[in-house]
Formats: structure tokens, C-alpha cells, sequence
């Protein structure tokens, strides 16, 4: 039999339900890949005893017919999710401390379904950045080297941490969020499959806010099977969150175990072919699509005019957006306190003490597009177009079920590389972006492998929840792919 720490969510599910081994048996294999890759900065904070705690009910519940759809399955949670007593950090210095006394709604669904937690895991500050190397932590390393090249690569961002555990092997699944995509990223970084669900799908109480009109939760894996399962524990409305949609969550398992794409129509957007997109990046893509209508996928060029503006327009959004979810953090009633001869001054010693350097970028450049006489000029023209790209979506969607795209421009790079240059690390973003400003469903494929021995990502982007068709089209790209890329010594 395999290692247990080799097996999938959906492979372990099978193993704990034919009793080959215990709930605490499947925790304590994977606690112990954690302490052999400490090394790689993944988790901010760990909970091993939490995690036999949490495997030992469920044991104890399986035992007397109770097992829910992710029973006895560790889970990896990205430290932006509120846990009941264990410390949530955003990755920074202001929170670093902090122990919530409720559990988000998505962990609290995660409990349910008998997902055990094995600890909470590291990310850019606040979730802003593509690399992973703002947190107050220290960066995440990939497991992934290059070829006859020992220097460390980045995760990717956001949710370097989760998605680092998960190629590592330390979980089989992890939670992240994805602003601008932080999921799909980082997933293409680490040759894993990462999902954006629609905005709305997964509710976003007791997630610590980046930009409330994009943040949205999704699950991490390194199978598309097991994102869905991830995804159906996770979803559902939450009457605590006024932006979850009251939709029934559907077997988006089902729809993953079931690959026939026989006539469906996949776009190829025409815009996303831009500068600064490896050639290997694109000959993937072209070849992603060859595996696609090879399936029996149907090829349609769609064009998404306002896709150049994205970036530009979203760089506007979530500044300001940022900057108002952070005026919170005071000093005054929770986090860090730096005190200071009156309240001005404990404002400006807390703030200057405990955010990062690309935390206060963010936050000056979202409070100028939000103050008077720039508001119409910046914040207003950017919502603007993003309802263009919104409609650009709508109206490529009349004409095919899906689009492939890449997920990003490159492959991993080099820990530091492009830190003195934001705009430079912004474009990583350039492809995942349009559909996080539209609200809609995008998932990463690991799908091939670089000149240099790294993984490379396609991106699929499916309409507004319609996460089982997206979900039908990724499994048919990953039996085609057929990518088993593994980093050494992982």
C-alpha cells in the first residue's frame, strides 16, 4: 500500500472508510511530513495536538456511522481564516497575537464534513502580493528547484503557504484565498490544482478582508476530484455573509469524476496572447488545446477587449478597498499596540510599527483614489470597467461553455527576484485578474513542465456558478495532461 501521505482526499476517504487505517494513524503520517519540511516556512502556526485531538473524534464518529464527506481528512488552513482559539496572523505583525474567539464559515463547514486541521498555514501580508515574500513570517520556499539550480523559488502568492504544503505533501488539501488570484497562482507555482469558486460561493465571514468585493475562498488539492470535494464541504449561503449566494450547493464531485466533454465549446481569448508570456507558456497552451479537442472540446477564438485595463483597473479597486478593511487595525481594540504621547500618535506608531512595506504601499495608494477630487477620476472609472469586463465575460460566454487560458506568464521565480520592481510583480497577475473582477469561476490545471524541470498551469474560466461544467473540463485537461510531476525529494 502506498504511503498515507502519498494518497489523495479522495484516496484516503476510501482508506479510513475500509478501516486500513485510523483517522489519527492518517494525522500523525502527515504531522510527520510537517516536521521533515519545516524548512519551508509553510505553516505560520502548527496544531498537532489540536489534529489528534480532532482525528481521534473522528474515530470515534466513523465508528458509530457518522462519517461526513471529508472524515479523518488533515487539512492545511491559510492563516487568513479565523480559527476558534488557535492565533489567526494575516501574516502580520499587527495581528500577530491575535486568537479569535469564533470559527470562519468555512472552516466551521470544514469541522463539519470531519476535515482534521494541522495547522494554519503562511501568505503574503494581509494576502497582498503574487510571490509570498511579504510576510512578516519570512517567505515560503517551493519544493520545486531547478533543474542543476539549488536557489530557493517562490510559491507564488497569496497563498504560497497552503499550496507549498500541499506539493509538499504535508496535506493532501489546504484553504486559500484568491483577490486577484491567489489561488490559481500560486497552484501553477507549485504543479497543483487550484480553484476560485464564484464570487458568492463560499462565504467570506470570518475571513480577514483584503478587498471585500473580490475576496473570495477555495480549496487547493492535487487533484481536480478532490478540489470539488474540497469545494462541496466548504460552499453554501451564509445568512452572516450579505454577499453569499442563497444556492443549493451542488455534487461538484460528481461533475469532476465525469470528463466527457464531448461538443463543449472552449474559448480561446485572443487578448490574452501579450508580452512577457513565456514561449513555453504559450506552446502549453496551444497544446492544452490540442488535448481539449482531442476530447472531443470544440475550439472558438473569443475576444475580451477589455482586458488590458484590467490590471490597471483592479490596481485601483483593491487599494482602496484595502485601505478602508485596514483602517481597523488602530491599536485600540485588538493586535498590536505601539502607545504614543495621545491617540494620533498611537494611530501612526501601531500602523508604521506593525504593517509591512508592501501593506503600507497598498494602503496610501487606496486611500488617494478615495479622497476628494480623485474619487470620480480613479475609484469610480475603475468600477466603470470593471462592469466592461463583466459584459466582455457575458457576451464570450454566449458563444462557448468555457475559456483556456494560462494561468501565468511564467514559471516559478527565483525567491527576491522582481521585490524591487511592484509593477513587475503585479503583471504575474495578468491572467488570473479579468475573471476576479468579473466574479467568476476559475480553476489552474497542472498541465506540463518547463525547459527547467518547473510546472506550468492552464486556467480555466467557467461562467458565474457554474463550477460543475468548469469542473468537467478541468478533469478532462487533467487525464489529458497527465502530469504526476513530483518535486524531489517530496
Amino acid at each position: 500500500m502506498a504511503a498515507l501521505t502519498d494518497l489523495t482526499i479522495a484516496q484516503l476517504s476510501a482508506t479510513l472508510a475500509k478501516k486500513e487505517a485510523s483517522a489519527v494513524e492518517v494525522t500523525d503520517a502527515h504531522l510527520k511530513k510537517l516536521d521533515e519540511h519545516r524548512a519551508l516556512n509553510a505553516f505560520i502556526t502548527e496544531t498537532p495536538g489540536k489534529a489528534r485531538e480532532m482525528a481521534r473524534a473522528s474515530d470515534d464518529r466513523r465508528a458509530r456511522g457518522e462519517a461526513g464527506l471529508l472524515e479523518g481528512v488533515p487539512l492545511a488552513i491559510k492563516d487568513l481564516f479565523c480559527t476558534e482559539g488557535v492565533q489567526t496572523t494575516a501574516a502580520s505583525q499587527i495581528l500577530k497575537g491575535f486568537v479569535p474567539q469564533y470559527e470562519s464559515t468555512v472552516t466551521a463547514n470544514l469541522w463539519k464534513s470531519g476535515a482534521v486541521m494541522v495547522g494554519k498555514t503562511n501568505l503574503d501580508e494581509f494576502a497582498m502580493g503574487s510571490s509570498n515574500m511579504t510576510s512578516h513570517f519570512g517567505g515560503v520556499e517551493n519544493p520545486w528547484k531547478r533543474k542543476g539550480d539549488n536557489r530557493k523559488l517562490v510559491p507564488g502568492g497569496s497563498s504560497g503557504g497552503s499550496a507549498a504544503a500541499v506539493a509538499a505533501y504535508m496535506v493532501p488539501g489546504s484553504t486559500g484565498t484568491d483577490t486577484g488570484g491567489s489561488i490559481r497562482q500560486p497552484a501553477a507555482f507549485c504543479g497543483i490544482v487550484g480553484l476560485k469558486p464564484t464570487y458568492g460561493r463560499c462565504s467570506r465571514w470570518g475571513v480577514v478582508a483584503f478587498a471585500s468585493s473580490l475576496d473570495q475562498p477555495g480549496p487547493f488539492a492535487r487533484t481536480v476530484e478532490d478540489t470539488a470535494l474540497m469545494l462541496q464541504a466548504m460552499s453554501g449561503h451564509d445568512p452572516k455573509d450579505s454577499t453569499s449566494a442563497p444556492l443549493p450547493v451542488p455534487d461538484f464531485a460528481a461533475a469532476a469524476r465525469d470528463p466527457g466533454i464531448k461538443g463543449m465549446k472552449v474559448g480561446i481569448p485572443k487578448e490574452y496572447r501579450v508580452d512577457g508570456t513565456s514561449e513555453e507558456v504559450v506552446a502549453l497552451w496551444a497544446t492544452g488545446m490540442d488535448m481539449l479537442k482531442a476530447a472531443g472540446a470544440e475550439p472558438v477564438e473569443v475576444s475580451l477587449p477589455h482586458t488590458k485595463y484590467a490590471l490597471p483597473a483592479y490596481y485601483i479597486v483593491a487599494p482602496a478597498e484595502c485601505s478602508s478593511n485596514l483602517a481597523r487595525y488602530d491599536g485600540v481594540r485588538f493586535g498590536q499596540r505601539v502607545p504614543g504621547k495621545d491617540l494620533t500618535e498611537l494611530y501612526e506608531n501601531t500602523r508604521g510599527a506593525g504593517f509591512g512595506k508592501e501593506t503600507r504601499r497598498r494602503i496610501l495608494i487606496g486611500t488617494y483614489v478615495l479622497s476628494a477630487g480623485y474619487y470620480d477620476a480613479y475609484y469610480k472609472k475603475a468600477q466603470q470597467i470593471r462592469a466592461l469586463i463583466a459584459r466582455d465575460f457575458k457576451e464570450a460566454f454566449e458563444k462557448c461553455d468555457v475559456l483556456l487560458t494560462p494561468t501565468a506568464p511564467t514559471a516559478a521565480f527565483a525567491a527576491g527576484d522582481k521585490m524591487d520592481d511592484p509593477v513587475t510583480m503585479y503583471l504575474n497577475d495578468m491572467f488570473t485578474i479579468p475573471a476576479s473582477m468579473a466574479g467568476l469561476p476559475g480553476i489552474s490545471v497542472p498541465a506540463g513542465m518547463d525547459k527547467d524541470g518547473l510546472p506550468l498551469g492552464l486556467q480555466l474560466i467557467g461562467r458565474a456558478f457554474d463550477e460543475e461544467t468548469l469542473l468537467r473540463a478541468a478533469a478532462a485537461l487533467e487525464k489529458a495532461a497527465a502530469f504526476g510531476g513530483r518535486p524531489a525529494g517530496y
